[in-house]
């Protein structure tokens, strides 16, 4: 690979010598311009060497693993027939590949979730047919055997069963919006369990399973849209409505779930006998591939620091514990999300060594042997060869900011896959015989080659030279790593952009961005750091005149579960103290003015620039938060009490997690921004914190955004907001 990028970066240097230097803009930040393509999501097929992608919203092709290269166009909607499409969202092929199912008219709900109307194409006679008459539907789903499709509809769940005409059966009758949801998670099961499909199908196809929520007991608030012109217009003069949402803050009841199955052909529902506390949460369930009356159903207490796997038959509802994995502090996210299920196997990622590493199991929950071991953490895994015993799996043991794909056999034997420093992200074909590798550092975009498991590089599918020569023409600036040791013997790491006047006689004001959250990490070496890609928004700033770092501190991932969970119970307390330790830091290098150093952030970020300036040491000058938390006793119970246990249970900890009960320690110039459509962090954070800093006789900015959730999303709408920001800065920096 690196011969290939290095040929393809000479041929762009010579270009970008002889083309017109470009001028970095917000504009050229906010449009994409240093967005680098990847491989995309590409569905690999049973035969191993192939795969299919999608064009335009048009065209299915068909690619050989080999070289890339298009063998066939399997849809193409300007021939089909029945239905006529003017374009497709997405797609889902079936399990036998016969047939293909097309999504339209996607609507957002969250995150994750959405609603859209499918249709099915058959590929042996070039046919679209509606999948239902009955209107939008979410997350559809093929048999085994790709003779049924089952989806969700208004909280219930319905089957199409294709060799009966299509015919459809309706398997749940109690779902109700705000009461009952049928094989579709709540928002916190979404949002924090990374779930939009709670069903499953049995191997056999002959069985359905599912997660049933109750949300009757669950707290709902209303979040108030305000409407534009456009819509103002179309409702008669409404100037503003709202919309329910569910949501469980810490403490509070969470929805409670059991797991139901339903026999295809008899039509009989039956209760899981499953022996979970009340007030526990059911993160996934899995049919084991070769046993058609396996259901694994994977559990958690609420505290979530014990995870337990129960065996279960779908007709007999009998539910047997096989495993039981507990943690002093809590269970991490990959334990269930990165479980994988081969043959008679089973691949589980613990952290009970101190590190995320992989487990392989039999189908009893009894250990056959650790497969990786080392100071370093497992990231991904992406297949298992039951016979060779080998598994291929990404890690940052070549780096602790890098990934690169390895694979190790069963004796232990490892073989790094790609060689190449930065991050490196595989999609492997069936069987494990090829991947598509996406690769990139900090300075270089995201190149893709096709990759044999051997580790030969076969071919390059896209190398981004567009964005190359427009990083190049525009000047990004190159990104300095660097690594200090607070005064508690703690050594950080940083990554930092600089103006190109900044020297001891032109010592330049100083911004810190950063994230914070448990597990998260902003030092990668990757084309994506930063908060655009390329570091693009960075580098504006830098062109403006300001330096811009990022530091990980304490409870940032990548180094171990100690180092990640020593701020349990704490959130907010180290993170701060570690900001304020890298401002000291830079501040105390020639080339930076330690009186003009501002901190800002997103989210949790957002709610750790609060926690920054508020630490009790008067290092910023200013600061920018974004859709903050401000207190966790207002955020949701499944991700607050994973790091903070229950308001009752740690309220020394909440309160010191508090932004608003420090609020009286606040220094410098804040500007605080949030959407007044926010499912995830409520404005009420925001609401709430300015009334304290009112009652405190604090002065501060703010903006809103109505209409806009989390993500304050839109072209114009972004442009807005960091035109704010930037003119925050100047004016305060």
């Amino acid at each position: 690979m690196k011969k290939i990028f290095l040929l393809a970066a000479s041929a762009l240097m010579s270009l970008s010598l002889s083309s017109q230097q470009k001028e970095l803009t917000l504009e050229s930040v906010l449009d994409g311009t240093f967005s680098a393509s990847g491989a995309g999501s590409i569905t690999p097929l049973s035969d191993g060497e192939h795969y299919l992608t999608s064009e335009g919203g048009k065209l299915i092709l068909k690619h050989s693993f080999k070289t890339g290269a298009v063998t066939d166009t399997i849809l193409n909607l300007n021939n089909v027939r029945g239905e006529r499409l003017f374009m497709f969202d997405g797609f889902i092929l079936s399990p036998n590949e016969e047939t293909i199912l097309l999504q339209t008219n996607t609507r957002r709900i969250y995150r994750r979730s959405f609603t859209a109307d499918y249709y099915i194409f058959t590929i042996r006679n070039n046919k679209i047919d509606p999948l239902t008459d009955g209107g939008p539907v979410q997350v559809p789903s093929f048999s085994p055997d790709g003779h049924n499709i089952a989806f969700v509809r208004d909280n219930n769940i319905f089957i199409i069963k294709m060799l009966f005409g299509n015919a459809e059966v309706q398997v749940t009758k109690d779902g109700e919006i705000g009461k009952i949801r049928n094989g579709i998670p709540d928002w916190a099961y979404e949002e924090e369990f990374m779930m939009t499909r709670a069903y499953e199908f049995s191997a056999d196809s002959r069985m359905l399973a599912w997660i049933k929520f109750d949300e009757t007991g669950v707290d709902s608030y209303n979040l108030p849209f305000f409407l534009t012109r456009t819509e103002r217009d179309a409702y008669s003069q409404t100037l503003l409505t709202d919309r329910q949402q569910q949501y469980p803050t810490a403490g509070a009841a969470n929805s409670k779930v059991s797991v139901q199955s339903f026999d295809i052909k008899s039509s009989v529902i039956r209760d899981m006998d499953l022996k979970l506390d009340s007030t526990g949460y059911i993160p996934r369930i899995k049919f084991v591939e070769n046993d058609d009356n396996n259901l694994f159903i994977f559990t958690l207490n609420r505290r979530q620091n014990r995870m337990e796997i129960y065996s279960a038959n779908p007709r007999s509802t009998l539910c047997t514990l096989i495993l039981r994995e507990e943690d002093d502090r809590y269970i991490d996210e990959q334990a269930y999300t990165g479980a994988r299920f081969y043959g008679d196997s089973f691949i589980l990622q613990s952290e009970r060594d101190g590190h995320n590493h992989l487990y392989l199991y039999n189908l009893h929950g009894q250990l056959k042997r650790q497969i990786t071991k080392g100071d370093f953490d497992v990231l991904a895994v992406h297949g298992y060869n039951a016979k060779s015993g080998t598994v291929y799996y990404e890690s940052n043991e070549s780096g602790m900011y890098d990934c690169a794909v390895w694979k190790i056999d069963s004796k232990g034997k490892k073989t790094r896959l790609t060689q190449e420093k930065g991050t490196s992200h595989a999609q492997f074909s069936t069987g494990c015989k090829y991947f598509i590798n996406s690769w990139s550092d900090m300075a270089t975009p995201t190149v893709v080659t096709i990759m044999t498991e051997a580790g030969k590089i076969l071919s390059t599918i896209e190398s981004n030279a567009d964005v190359s020569l427009s990083a190049s023409a525009c000047g990004l600036i190159h990104k300095e790593t660097f690594s200090f040791t607070t005064d508690g013997g703690t050594t950080l790491y940083g990554w930092m952009i600089k103006p190109f006047n900044a020297d001891e006689s032109h010592p330049c004001p100083l911004i810190l961005y950063q994230y914070s959250g448990p597990g998260s990490n902003e030092v990668l070496n990757e084309w994506g750091v930063g908060f655009y890609p390329g570091g693009a928004f960075e580098a504006l700033l830098a062109k403006n005149g300001y330096a811009v770092a990022v530091v990980d501190g304490r409870g940032t991932g990548r180094r171990g579960s100690d180092f990640k969970k020593q701020t349990y119970k704490h959130l907010g307390v180290m993170e701060s103290e570690d900001q304020v330790a890298a401002a000291k830091y830079l501040g105390s290098l020639p080339y930076i003015d330690a009186d003009r150093i501002a901190i800002w952030g997103w989210s949790y970020g957002g709610y750790n620039t609060l926690m920054s300036m508020s630490e009790g040491t008067p290092v910023f000058k200013c600061g920018v938060a974004v859709a903050p938390v401000t207190d966790w006793r207002y955020y949701d119970a499944p991700y607050t009490e994973r790091f903070m246990q229950q308001p009752k249970e740690n309220a020394d900890g909440y309160h010191d997690a508090s932004a608003i009960d420090r609020v009286n320690r606040l220094h410098g110039k804040l500007l605080i921004v949030h959407g007044l459509d926010d499912d995830n962090v409520f404005f009420s954070n925001t609401a709430s914190y300015i009334e304290a800093l009112i009652n405190a006789g604090v002065d501060f900015d703010m903006q809103v955004y109505p209409g806009k959730n989390h993500s304050i999303t839109g072209y114009s709408t972004r442009k807005h907001l960091f035109n704010r920001i930037l003119r925050f800065f100047r004016e305060n920096l």
